[in-house]
């Protein structure tokens, strides 16, 4: 692995008694890289970031984080990373302001960016004055991101973190990101929504059943996959046979005069020369997107049945004791 690397994870496995929580996982992720780590939930993305923020011992493997070995360097870890959970818990009698005073004594660094992360996040004087209880899912989501960035960390670990905020905030949220990225800052970032990783990430690591898929790319699994065709037709007959197109799954709208194909880039050339031999009016073909890629990748990779994911033991809510120098750990009762 390069010596540059932010991220270091080399055959990582994470057992549950006997239900294997990931196996075999390889990572890089180089200083300055803006990661994904791709999934639906129960694939195992928790449990890796888990062990990265020191929340979990892997059972096999060798995992670091700046260098560090999140568990057993964990004083010097903390005050450089910024961990948010997939389920943010907090003491509910804090206030928002106490809370973020709480997390920040366990990062033990200063905060420079509070001020400024609470503003473009919506958190005003008035909200950080009122007990977390009674927040909403999003204001807690705002809360835990103030947390994982207030302190300028080198290394942030986001598990699903646009999770319960509305479009407006999402937006600053990528804007904190483009900026970690020109500042030189590393984020590791978890997801299940592909468009948010296609806009945000520069490669991915797809992870399916606790083991990986593929290292790739954004752009490079995006250009390698099925373009997408779009057809529309203009003498009212609705749905037809398309000849050899028709391998391609077309899909046709509710009124029969529109069909799109997803077609392999080998292939564009000799189906347009025969879907143009029809009655068409209007024609595009588009690049597709992150998601026909991911579901790609998924049709084709092996499934295992004994690699599903498992409930992580042993992590406790904020309020109580803190493994690692995240200050929250997510639910144990879905492995995301």
């Amino acid at each position: 692995m390069s010596g540059t690397a932010a991220i270091e994870i080399e055959g990582l496995g994470k057992r549950y008694g006997r239900t294997v929580g990931v196996e075999g996982v390889g990572l890089s992720v180089a200083a300055g890289e803006v990661f994904g780590l791709l999934g639906p939930n129960g694939a195992g993305k928790t449990t890796v970031l888990r062990c990265l923020a020191g929340l979990l011992r892997p059972t096999a493997g060798r995992v670091r984080a700046l260098g560090l070995d999140p568990i057993a360097d964990h004083r010097a870890l903390a005050p450089r990373l910024g961990y948010l959970p997939g389920e943010l818990r907090l003491y509910p009698e804090l206030t928002g302001r106490r809370t973020l005073d709480l997390l920040a004594d366990l990062q033990g660094t200063p905060t420079p960016r509070r001020a400024e992360l609470c503003e473009r996040l919506g958190l005003t004087a008035a909200v950080l004055g009122r007990p977390v209880r009674e927040y909403s899912r999003g204001m807690k989501q705002k809360l835990g991101l103030v947390q994982a960035l207030q302190h300028e960390p080198e290394l942030v670990v986001l598990d699903e973190p646009t999770e319960g905020l509305d479009p407006l905030v999402q937006e600053s949220f990528f804007e904190l990101l483009a900026e970690a990225r020109a500042a030189g800052r590393t984020v590791l970032l978890s997801s299940h929504v592909l468009p948010e990783v296609q806009r945000a990430c520069e490669r991915v690591a797809i992870v399916r059943a606790g083991r990986l898929v593929t290292v790739r790319a954004v752009t490079e699994l995006r250009e390698a996959r099925a373009r997408r065709v779009r057809l529309v037709f203009g003498d009212g007959r609705g749905p037809r046979p398309l000849g050899r197109a028709d391998r391609w799954s077309p899909r046709w709208s509710g009124t029969g005069d529109r069909v799109e194909l997803l077609v392999p880039p080998s292939e564009v050339l000799a189906a347009l020369r025969g879907l143009l031999a029809l009655p068409v009016t209007d024609l595009t073909v588009e690049e597709a997107g992150l998601d026909e890629a991911f579901l790609d990748l998924y049709r084709e990779a092996p499934g295992d049945p004994s690699a599903t994911a498992a409930p992580d033991a042993g992590v406790g809510p904020v309020s109580g004791h803190v493994p690692g120098p995240g200050p929250a750990s997510g639910s144990t009762e879905e492995e995301s």
